[in-house]
């Protein structure tokens, strides 16, 4: 069927996604804008999966000042090319970690960022406290994945839930904007700081 260039208009607005995308979308999903955001997400995201271990070597430090001041994040966020770091939605998408961070205080990046002691400090409490609870061996075996899968929700940013759209993790928000950009996008590190805090 044929699309009119206002559709293909619509659904780049829509998706940031180039204009043959659009097309070749619109036409896939018989002119159903909404069909066509679905189609071109999930697209982009098999892409996005393919780009995860490209080497990130370029990227902005972004800096947010919280209300009155008193507390500040410092965040790298890396990316593939200069372009993209200098693009006003890569900067938006730091500003958006970057709250976060000042939020929910996030300990690590990633489990990979968690010192290996620490982690198995961890499972030793965990599993203390569910052999207090008197559950046994094998029950603590298939529990314990679970309670570690908690712990890193709660330090780690990539697996936080956004403070803005709690359907959505950290994690979630860069692959979509590895599929909006067509570049691999990571966190490399970020600094909290609070006016009297550690």
């Amino acid at each position: 069927m044929a699309v009119s260039s206002e559709q293909i208009k619509d659904l780049r607005e829509r998706t940031g996604a180039g204009m043959m995308d659009c097309k070749k979308a619109l036409e896939e999903k018989g002119g159903d804008i909404e069909k066509a955001v679905t189609y071109l997400r999930e697209k982009g995201l098999a892409k996005a999966a393919k780009r995860a271990g490209r080497e990130t070597g370029e990227g902005k430090v972004i800096a947010y000042i919280h209300g009155t001041g008193k507390t500040g994040v410092l965040v790298e966020l890396n990316c593939e090319t200069d372009f993209v770091a200098n693009n006003e939605a890569f900067e938006a998408l730091g500003k958006e970690i970057a709250l976060q961070i000042t939020a929910m205080n996030p300990l690590y990046v990633n489990e990979e960022s968690i010192p290996k002691s620490e982690i198995e400090n961890e499972m030793n409490v965990q599993k203390a406290l569910l052999e207090k609870e008197g559950k046994k061996a094998d029950q603590i075996e298939k529990i314990l994945p679970g309670k570690m899968k908690k712990y890193y929700e709660e330090i780690c940013l990539i697996h936080q839930k956004s403070i803005r759209d709690n359907s959505k993790t950290i994690n979630d928000l860069l692959q979509e904007a590895i599929a909006k950009f067509g570049e691999n996008i990571t966190v490399g590190r970020f600094s909290r700081f609070q006016v009297g805090g550690n």
